[in-house]
């Protein structure tokens, strides 16, 4: 009797132990499973023949634009046009006050006046020595020194209207004018101001013809080529379209590490742009790697984040 009880006591206790290991291992992973981190995904389709692109940010500018500067120093005195004037190819559009070059050009053909009637009489003396030192009448230094009189003359004639060929140039830079059709998009200063020389008075872009400029990293310049397709998006209207990669900057001396290239903008496509308005560029690249047909590819973007 005796035997059989201590039998299932100890049965019962093996029970209670056992239960108790059970319960205590059922914790552990519950609050183990409470502690894990939950592992965030990026959900993406997947696609056939996603292909790799370069993305850069560019803007749009005029394909050719100018800015109007004289090269002599005068007070302004006319500016004919305003921002957003069209303007045609020779039009004038601003004068600066050219009172003293007009002067020296006076001067200058006073100047030429004086040396061609001097020219003239030596001239005369040439011939009337050479003649009679053909008939020994006139020893050779004497025609030596008529013949140098006569080169001298000649000389300040050529002088004086080469003088008057540089004041001639100098007049035609107090009157700006238009180098090609386009739209005047800035006025840098106002009648009466001192115009130096090279100081810019007005800014020129051409008609119609926009493209855009892209900064491109060097880690990616040598997988863009010439006449590569570029799509664009205009940031502030959404709108998309194809252009064509038409000139790659070699260097990134003064850009800061970073490639200009041009992308031209279709002519169906110019509606309703404006220089200025900023770009999202994306280049596909190509040679880079070769797809199946059949091949399923995973986008870069579907990673896990930690």
């Amino acid at each position: 009797m005796i035997t059989m009880f201590k039998r299932s006591l100890y049965t019962s206790l093996m029970i209670i132990i056992l239960a108790g290991l059970d319960a205590c291992s059922g914790g552990n992973e519950k609050k183990n499973k409470t502690n894990e981190k939950p592992v965030a995904v990026e959900l993406s389709t997947v696609s056939e023949g996603t292909q790799p692109a370069i993305l850069a940010s560019g803007v749009v500018e005029a394909a050719q634009t100018a800015n109007i500067s004289t090269r002599v120093m005068g007070r302004i005195t006319n500016i004919f046009v305003r921002v957003g004037d069209r303007v045609n190819k020779g039009q004038l559009l601003a004068s600066v006050w050219d009172e003293d070059i007009k002067a020296k050009r006076a001067q200058t053909d006073a100047m030429i006046a004086e040396a061609e009637g001097a020219y003239a009489t030596a001239q005369k003396d040439y011939d009337r020595f050479n003649n009679l030192y053909k008939q020994q009448s006139a020893t050779a230094k004497e025609l030596d020194n008529v013949e140098l009189q006569y080169n001298s003359a000649k000389a300040r004639v050529a002088a004086a209207k080469q003088m008057r060929s540089e004041v001639n140039a100098n007049l035609s830079y107090s009157s700006l004018t238009a180098p090609f059709s386009g739209v005047v998009t800035q006025k840098l200063t106002e009648v009466g101001s001192i115009a130096n020389p090279g100081m810019p008075i007005l800014t020129i872009e051409q008609n119609g013809t926009f493209q855009v400029s892209a900064s491109i990293a060097e880690s990616d310049i040598s997988n863009i080529y010439l006449g590569d397709v570029a799509n664009i998006q205009l940031k502030s209207t959404g709108k998309y379209f194809d252009g064509k990669i038409i000139q790659i900057n070699p260097s990134s001396q003064f850009t800061g590490g970073q490639y200009i290239v041009k992308i031209s903008i279709p002519g169906t496509a110019k509606k309703d742009i404006y220089a200025g308005m900023f770009a999202s560029v994306s280049i596909p690249m190509k040679d880079t790697w070769q797809v199946k047909d059949d091949a399923a590819l995973v986008p870069l973007s579907a990673r896990y984040l930690s």
